[in-house]
């Protein structure tokens, strides 16, 4: 199943890398590290003068030249309007160019702490600023980036993974079962806020979420899509419900400053967090013949991590059936 020497970015050697950056008038010194990224391979380059940029190397066949360019638009959007993020840096006219058969990106180095969530300051800070990132992404639609829906999370998880034979034969027909249910659940629910959809970050985890100066700051939007606010809002709560409910609190307490917020969408957090789930696993899978991935994830594939994943989905059936988080008031 591994097929290390013909995957494309076994061709990134640092020789490669240097030529790509010295291509474009940078001189380089040589020193390249590579950063934490699996779906993208991103490195800081040293340049002459102790100075350094960072430079992405898109995955091959996963967007198209009009949807990266999207993804730097919309980060050229949000940096004009004084947010927190890292625009592309513009060469010769242009965000993205072709070296080899890789697109690139190049950005300015940037750095910064993680933030603390325990923090009411920091969370009501975090949700002013998704706030305004989001009145920035609501003053126009995505032409060519996909939504967040099931039929891409879900459905094409659940059948990929049947179809390339990665859940074990004993465990296939429940696997089946529970994916089907949660599809149908999560459809249902999601159906009701289709024109709530705008342009947002999408994966919003504490991992993309630098602090530096008392603000956040933003990175990674590769996976940038359409979608609901709340999915911005939920993935870095963290601790039992009581702890949530208190977090969630203050993020939208500070969100409300900006941006109106519909309460209603706080019934999908389960939701989305069941179709991050399934894309997730099938996300492993199609990756798996990239080197990086089984180095990663050597738990993966398993018949303890299926029976796992199962357990796990059969959980969020009885959440998603739950009551929706509760704001303090």
């Amino acid at each position: 199943m591994m097929q290390t020497d013909d995957h494309p970015f076994s061709k990134l050697s640092p020789e490669f890398i240097l030529n790509t950056i010295e291509a474009k008038g940078f001189s380089v010194d040589a020193r390249i590290l590579e950063l934490n990224s699996y779906e993208n391979r991103v490195y800081q380059i040293g340049l002459e003068g102790n100075d350094s940029l960072i430079a992405k190397f898109y995955r091959p066949n996963r967007w198209t030249i009009e949807q990266i360019q999207e993804e730097h638009d919309f980060l050229s959007e949000l940096a004009l309007n004084e947010l927190s993020v890292v625009a592309p840096m513009i060469v010769d006219g242009a965000s993205q160019f072709r070296s080899g058969e890789f697109n690139v990106a190049l950005f300015e180095k940037r750095g910064g702490r993680a933030p603390s969530i325990e923090n009411a300051t920091s969370l009501e800070t975090l949700g002013r600023t998704i706030a305004q990132i989001h009145n920035v992404g609501a003053t126009k639609n995505f032409e060519h980036r996909p939504s967040i829906n099931t039929n891409d999370y879900g459905i094409s998880s659940q059948v990929w993974l049947i179809e390339n034979h990665f859940i074990p034969p004993n465990l296939e027909k429940q696997y089946d079962q529970i994916c089907t249910e949660l599809i149908m659940l999560t459809k249902e629910k999601l159906k009701n806020f289709e024109s709530e959809k705008i342009r947002i970050h999408a994966d919003c985890h504490l991992g993309n979420i630098l602090w530096r100066e008392e603000h956040p700051h933003f990175v990674d939007f590769d996976d940038s899509r359409s979608g609901p606010a709340i999915q911005d809002l939920w993935m870095f709560l963290s601790g039992n419900e009581a702890e949530k409910s208190v977090q969630m609190t203050h993020v939208i307490r500070g969100y409300l400053v900006f941006r109106d917020f519909n309460f209603a969408e706080l019934s999908l957090i389960e939701c989305l967090r069941t179709l991050r789930i399934m894309r997730h696993s099938a996300w492993i899978g199609r990756r798996w013949s990239d080197p990086a991935f089984p180095r990663a994830f050597p738990f993966f594939n398993t018949e303890k991590y299926w029976s796992e994943h199962i357990s796990q989905l059969i959980e969020q059936r009885e959440l998603i059936e739950a009551p929706s988080i509760v704001i303090q008031t």
